[in-house]
């Protein structure tokens, strides 16, 4: 959703361009925020890049890339908005990983990698600010209709149990339910159409 739709909804909303991955940059939007809108208190790390690859076609060079983009930037982002949140003893930490974390998927091991590492990453924060008020997990959404999946051929409707894509909206209800419920934390909640079960 633009900022231009938020806006004729009657809501405030601001793009900030940055790159996440640059602890200078992040500093530099994290004070764009603040002057606008006060301190970060829900934080969604969605981030992310999906250079689909062969194993053996999968050098440093783009391994490094999804691991700065979809792993380190959500690290980076989270330790500048967690000083204000422990603080106020109270936020949300929201990371998008994906199924390929839990089954490889199709993009390559440096993308099924580096998601994973968001799982971890969302596990530590959890167990550790629990008592802070501050809760954390992931999304794992399987092929969601975004510009990064209509943009691979390989990937079609087909490999999906229900038969089509996850629609943005699907994901972004769970967000705003994890963004409202202070009990949860420490989850992985699986978006997947059925591709990959679980108990």
């Amino acid at each position: 959703m633009s900022v231009t739709v938020i806006q004729k909804l009657g809501r405030r909303a601001i793009a900030v361009g940055a790159d996440v991955s640059s602890p200078e940059q992040v500093v530099s939007m994290f004070a764009a925020i603040r002057k606008d809108f006060g301190e970060v208190s829900i934080l969604v790390n969605n981030a992310g890049v999906a250079r689909g690859r062969k194993v053996e076609d999968v050098d440093l060079a783009v391994f490094d890339e999804a691991i700065n983009v979809n792993l380190r930037s959500a690290f980076i982002v989270t330790a500048a908005a967690l000083p204000a949140m422990r603080q106020a003893r109270w936020g949300r930490l929201i990371f998008i990983s994906s199924t390929a974390a839990n089954v490889g998927g199709v993009v390559g091991p440096h993308y099924a990698a580096s998601k994973a590492g968001m799982i971890g990453l969302m596990h530590s924060y959890a167990t550790n600010l629990v008592k802070e008020g501050i809760t954390a997990n992931v999304i794992s959404p399987a092929l969601v209709e975004t510009d990064m999946v209509r943009s691979d051929l390989r990937i079609t409707p087909d490999r999906i149990p229900v038969g089509r894509f996850g629609r943005p909206e699907e994901v972004a209800e769970v967000a705003v339910m994890l963004a409202r419920n202070g009990y949860i934390t420490g989850q992985s909640i699986n978006i997947n159409g059925g591709i990959y079960p679980t108990s």
